[in-house]
């Protein structure tokens, strides 16, 4: 800040206008795509170690304790045929592929530390970045597309473990898709992980028909044993509730005080997400120092809100604060969606823009 800019008493502004999510069309190369199946910047450093089981729920500990002997198991494991079974920690001796599930998954609320663990699982495992994979449903979805099945299986499959966050299938052709390509990975002799909130048996109910692709939503469950982690939100235990919104006019000074904030107006930018594919939501989001919403509002129809958890997911991977005006974004989605087939999808969502809302707090001045 100047000294004349002090003395005047007014609020620092940066040199440049804020940006604008809208004024963006990000276009993202397949090779981008694959070298960015890394765990997100939230979880870099994260490790076993630096996740605290909550001491009322043993299934914490006992996720951890699962996980890291599926990373020991992976040691020295060679595409195409490991040398120790996933859950015959430590047995060491040559054998042919595991007969049992060749992959973990991870069931639970949101907020319990499924991706905490998940990444931690990808850093535990002995092997070089280039040969373990990390990315969520939607990204492995769009890898498909941007690459073709053929290459994805080739390409994924020298891969000693690819983990999977956020595994939730939502339409009939994704789980045919998914399927044939994890059996395919599978059969290459790639372990691995996955974080739901739905058990794998249970995938797509209340989305679709699920019955009539019975076949495919169990050929999915037999990869997988399911760990079930119990507990509430850690994002909210023992802290204050949500800010409430801010004015618009506060967004907006906090917009041009803030380097790199973008500034959008709500309605504005759930219609320019209708012309971004969610492939693209987290090159959408490069660079940003915060995001600035004014007029927040309920989302007006389930396809809006599906688009807008994507964005909150990728905000929230890369610790995007987010500052709004308008409602709360408790009343973001309605009680029909809320109670429908995608709710913990939106539950998730609001677990995670409350904690960027915190985040965003410092960001507009006290007057």
């Amino acid at each position: 800040m100047s000294s004349s800019t002090a003395a005047a008493g007014t609020s620092p502004v940066t040199e440049a206008a804020p940006l604008s999510l809208c004024a963006r069309e990000p276009h993202v190369p397949a090779d981008r795509l694959v070298a960015e199946m890394v765990p997100p910047p939230r979880f870099d450093a994260v490790r076993f170690a630096t996740y605290l089981p909550d001491p009322n729920q043993p299934s914490q500990t006992e996720a951890v304790r699962v996980l890291e002997g599926f990373a020991a198991g992976l040691d020295g494991a060679q595409a195409g045929g490991a040398r120790r079974g996933l859950f015959g920690f430590g047995r060491g001796r040559a054998a042919k592929a595991p007969a049992g599930p060749r992959g973990v998954y991870l069931d639970g609320g949101y907020g319990v530390g499924k991706t905490h663990l998940l990444a931690s699982l990808w850093h535990a495992t002995p092997a070089e970045p280039a040969r373990k994979a990390f990315g969520t449903f939607v990204e492995l979805t769009n890898l498909v597309g941007a690459l073709g099945f053929q290459k994805t299986v080739e390409t994924l499959s020298g891969h000693r473990l690819l983990c999977i966050d956020e595994f939730e299938l939502d339409d009939p052709g994704d789980t045919v898709l998914v399927s044939t390509l994890l059996g395919r990975l599978v059969d290459a002799g790639v372990a691995l992980a996955a974080t739901s909130n739905t058990l794998p048996g249970k995938l797509g109910e209340g989305r679709f028909a699920a019955a009539d692709f019975l076949r495919e939503i169990q050929g999915l469950s037999a990869h997988f044993r399911a760990l079930r982690i119990d507990g509430e939100d850690y994002r909210h235990r023992g802290l204050p509730e949500a800010p409430a919104p801010f004015t618009d006019e506060q967004v907006t000074q906090a917009a041009h005080a803030t380097e790199n904030a973008s500034l959008d107006a709500f309605p504005q930018l759930l219609d320019h997400l209708a012309k971004v594919h969610p492939s693209r939501y987290g090159a959408l989001t490069d660079g940003l120092g915060a995001v600035c919403l004014t007029g927040v509002r309920p989302v007006p129809d389930q396809s809006t809100a599906l688009r807008l958890v994507v964005l909150a997911d990728r905000l929230y991977d890369r610790e995007v604060p987010v500052l709004a005006s308008g409602a709360p974004f408790d009343r973001l989605f309605s009680e029909e969606m809320l109670n429908g087939g995608y709710r913990k999808k939106y539950f998730r969502a609001i677990s995670r823009l409350t904690a960027l809302a915190r985040d965003a707090k410092g960001l507009v001045q006290e007057s």
